[in-house]
């Protein structure tokens, strides 16, 4: 027998009763509420946390997070420092804080959490010109 709990910020936790009575613990399934953007080509990405420094290639990529396609060693902290090498500028974009939300193989979904000012505004405006690239190859 299931019992569903109330989604909650895009999580929802679902307990499975079993026959010997014993509960198990609730899964917590990664749900994205926000569309991310497929990119027709990869962009290089470099993360950090306290013992691993790492890169990888960006594979999509939405104004609140992307996933990573690493090439090298994944860290076991959630919590990183990312840098995305994106063609608009020849500087980095620096996101301060992201999470790691999900690992499959060598992939990692990232959540962005603090990002600076200057950062997001070029973060947002590179998002857009590429959904507007997406949208004209659709119509063609």
């Amino acid at each position: 027998m299931s019992q569903n709990v109330p989604r909650e910020r895009g999580i929802h936790l679902r307990t499975v009763g079993r026959v010997d009575s014993e509960p198990m613990e609730p899964t917590r399934p990664y749900i994205r509420e926000h569309y991310r953007l497929p990119l027709p080509i990869t962009y290089p990405a470099m993360f950090s946390d306290a013992a691993t420094i790492g890169e990888g290639k960006v594979t999509d990529l939405s104004v609140f997070g992307c996933s990573i396609e690493c090439t090298g060693a994944i860290p076991e902290t959630t919590t990183l420092s990312v840098r995305l090498l994106l063609p608009d500028e020849e500087e980095s974009l620096p996101i301060e804080r992201a999470e790691i939300r999900w690992i499959h193989g060598n992939r990692v979904g990232i959540q962005f959490g603090k990002v600076d000012r200057a950062a997001n505004l070029r973060l947002h405006l590179f998002v857009w010109d590429r959904m507007l690239e997406r949208l004209q190859a659709l119509k063609q």
